[in-house]
């Protein structure tokens, strides 16, 4: 048996739970034909760089496999006719991937991104308010020393 990657798009106009049943009904087939999951990464919903039947965007699902030929080759078959998958990709590689993969780390760096970058907003929104309120309270003072005089 041997080590394989694959990676397979799914049309843009499919649920969340319908990608996860296509991503389920893949590994099944591997399982049931003799081979092993590693591990599976959902990349979610990307731009392609390039429209594929009327296309703009696709759902991204990598596997990391331990099957025999046969296996990647029923499996190939299953991903062409399938009419959900826009695009595949089967690679076989000497030794196991390390997980998260880059494209997953990338995808988590952004999400982190666009966490911070909202705290960061709500913060500075939060702060100018409270700078806002300090300044109409200086002038508060500033007027309330001006009537002493």
């Amino acid at each position: 048996m041997r080590y394989y990657e694959t990676t397979f798009i799914a049309r843009q106009d499919l649920a969340q739970n319908q990608v996860q049943n296509l991503e389920k009904h893949f590994s099944d087939l591997i399982k049931k034909l003799g081979g092993e999951i590693k591990f599976t990464e959902n990349w979610g919903l990307r731009q392609l760089a390039y429209r594929i039947n009327k296309n703009k965007k696709g759902h991204y699902i990598f596997m990391c496999l331990h099957a025999k030929p046969e296996c990647i080759f029923e499996l190939e078959r299953q991903m062409r006719l399938h009419e959900d998958v826009l695009r595949y990709l089967t690679v076989h590689v000497e030794k196991q991937t390390e997980t998260p993969t880059p494209m997953l780390k990338d995808r988590l760096r952004d999400d982190q991104k666009a966490n911070s970058f909202e705290t960061e907003k709500k913060y500075k929104t939060a702060g100018h308010s409270q700078e806002a309120e300090t300044s109409e309270s200086v002038e508060e003072a500033g007027k309330a020393d001006e009537k002493k005089v």
